[in-house]
């Protein structure tokens, strides 16, 4: 549609005078390629961030994004319970423990383990105690507890968990 320019002046036509006629303020015209150029500029935007995205996942990979959940192990599976002899542990004031222990095995154990390793590391845990501690129902089940981690760790897994079949003081 082309653009009509009217010219106003306060001289008539035809009119001869010395003065100059007025130039009339007129809008300036509106660039014909500005909304080109934002739709250019849009696109090309576009296309540079696709660009660095796919560059992106090709060159770090799906992995480094989403880092793999720790696996974790099953639990053993239970085997066989191993009975240890009781013992005598002398505690503070001349008093003592009679501490008897069962041995739960896994079912992947090699055969029954020798029980001194067992009864060396309940001798080091419960020997010197008082016989309020060693009593304390939550301290037993803290020293049963602290017992029983470190038998997993001597027996390198094939001992689960430790029962205690005589516990009596004196």
């Amino acid at each position: 549609m082309p653009i009509e320019q009217r010219v106003v002046s306060r001289q008539k036509i035809g009119a001869r005078g010395s003065a100059a006629p007025e130039a009339v303020p007129t809008a300036p015209p509106a660039p014909a390629g500005r909304p080109r150029r934002r739709l250019l500029l849009v696109v090309v935007l576009v296309l540079v961030l696709a660009v660095a995205g796919a560059a992106a996942w090709f060159l770090l990979g799906r992995d480094a994004e989403v880092p793999e959940a720790p696996v974790a192990e099953p639990a053993p599976v239970a085997g066989e319970v191993v009975q240890v002899d009781p013992i005598s542990i002398n505690l503070a004031d001349g008093r003592y423990l009679r501490l008897g222990l069962g041995l739960q095995l896994t079912a992947d154990a090699h055969g029954a383990p020798d029980p001194s390793r067992a009864l060396d590391l309940a001798i080091s845990l419960y020997s010197g105690r008082t016989v309020g501690e060693v009593s304390d129902p939550t301290t037993r089940d803290a020293l049963k507890t602290q017992l029983a981690e470190q038998l997993a760790h001597a027996y390198e897994g094939e001992v689960m968990d430790v029962y205690l079949t005589n516990y009596v003081t004196q």
